[in-house]
């Protein structure tokens, strides 16, 4: 029964996939075996390495957990400091632990992680991870790293390369801690689905430059990276997308929202 759930998952998927690359614009949708990695469904391009924008806050809380940066779900608090970026909104301007930052996607919270890491201490773990290409230099000549190196610059990853990370991460099998791993996934956010289903997951949204350095706000990079879980099927997932026009929203958020959007339907199927 569950073995036939967990395919009734992976054909909608490819399905909502196909219909994703038709009308918003879907790079990829990958679903992968999160014990086995066998690909269960590949839809588009999932090889090209893009900007990972905050799905990178993963592989960054699991390297701040085995570091000691980060204590624990609610440790360290720190609080926002005037010039900091704050585009975030309210969240980003009071209070942020690992959990609020994980969730409200909070990037001065982020670069000041990268900044006491430094370049390469990042590089060093981020190829120890497999995580892309390793790059912290930041934009050419600007060096700005530590501040934007995932945000559209220079760190780059593809769809399949997250899922292996994931995997990895599940698994307990990247050169990390038991307890960096463990703290690392219980700091995803969590999204219960009609049917059971769970999925973890962040999101990650940013902009491709032109050639004259400016964002083309256009052709935004939305991702949703986690993985899906009831009972005891688990597979990891990867959705990347591309905009067409400009909009309102961040992409992150609407490759998450079209996905989860999608579940019921799914969920409908299952349990015919």
């Amino acid at each position: 029964m569950v073995r036939r759930l967990f395919f009734a998952l992976v054909a909608g998927l490819a399905l909502a996939g196909s219909n994703a690359a038709g009308k918003a614009g879907a790079l990829c949708t990958l679903v992968v075996d999160s014990k086995s990695g066998a690909v269960l469904t590949e839809n588009g391009d999932c090889e090209t390495r893009v900007t990972p924008a905050s799905t990178f806050k993963i592989a960054l809380a699991a390297i701040g957990f085995e570091e000691g940066l980060l204590q624990g779900p609610h440790e360290p608090v720190r609080q926002y400091r005037k010039g900091e970026v704050d585009w975030g909104g309210r969240a980003w301007r009071g209070h942020v632990d690992p959990t609020s930052w994980m969730k409200h996607s909070v990037v001065w919270y982020s670069q000041r992680l990268t900044r006491k890491l430094g370049a390469d201490k990042l590089e060093a773990w981020t190829r120890a991870l497999g995580y892309g290409n390793a790059d912290f230099s930041g934009d050419p000549g600007k060096g700005n790293g530590l501040e934007r190196a995932w945000i559209a610059s220079s760190l780059a990853i593809s769809p399949r390369v997250q899922a292996r990370f994931l995997r990895g991460l599940l698994n307990r099998t990247l050169p990390l801690s038991q307890s960096a791993m463990a703290q690392t996934e219980a700091l995803v956010e969590r999204f219960s689905i009609d049917g059971g289903w769970t999925l973890s997951g962040k999101t990650g949204g940013a902009y491709p430059r032109r050639a004259d350095g400016s964002f083309d706000r256009a052709r935004g990079y939305g991702w949703f990276v986690g993985w899906a879980t009831r009972g005891d099927t688990r597979a990891v997932f990867v959705r990347l997308t591309q905009d067409e026009v400009r909009h309102s929203v961040s992409p992150g958020l609407r490759a998450r929202s079209a996905l989860l959007a999608e579940w019921p339907a799914l969920a409908a199927r299952f349990a015919r």
